[in-house]
């Protein structure tokens, strides 16, 4: 089955595009975001539809993975609920000066921004839901 897990990494605008149309309507919960600071890397672990198969209904489970970035905010997002489930939007970005601003948005009108200095993401199939 191992086929079928995929590996998107991205350096630009359209590569992060690929991820968030592949993450689109993923489920995250609160305890399964961290930011490791002294390494910069921010991670998301997601449960995921694969929108990229034909299968509609077949479930994975996948790391978002975000290199390089220097600080993380998050609005309208409960950090001590840690069974909260957020639903991911979708991923988008804005250049500002000399960093980006990687823009990670959340139903409810929640959203975490990561301030990094260069695009580098990469989402990783861990396993198949049954």
């Amino acid at each position: 089955m191992s086929k079928y897990l995929a590996k998107i990494i991205a350096t630009d605008q359209e590569g992060l595009q690929v991820i968030s149309a592949c993450s689109s309507g993923a489920k995250v919960k609160v305890s399964d975001i961290k930011y490791l600071a002294s390494n910069k890397v921010f991670l998301l672990s997601i449960e995921r539809i694969k929108v990229e198969n034909e299968n509609e209904d077949k479930k994975v489970n996948s790391i978002c993975r975000f290199d390089f970035v220097d600080k993380v905010r998050s609005k309208n997002i409960d950090q001590s609920n840690e069974e909260l489930t957020l639903e991911l939007i979708g991923i988008d970005y804005l250049k500002n000066n000399n960093d980006y601003e990687i823009n990670l948005i959340f139903s409810n009108n929640a959203h975490i921004a990561l301030t990094t200095e260069t695009i580098e993401a990469r989402l990783e199939d861990q396993s198949e839901i049954e």
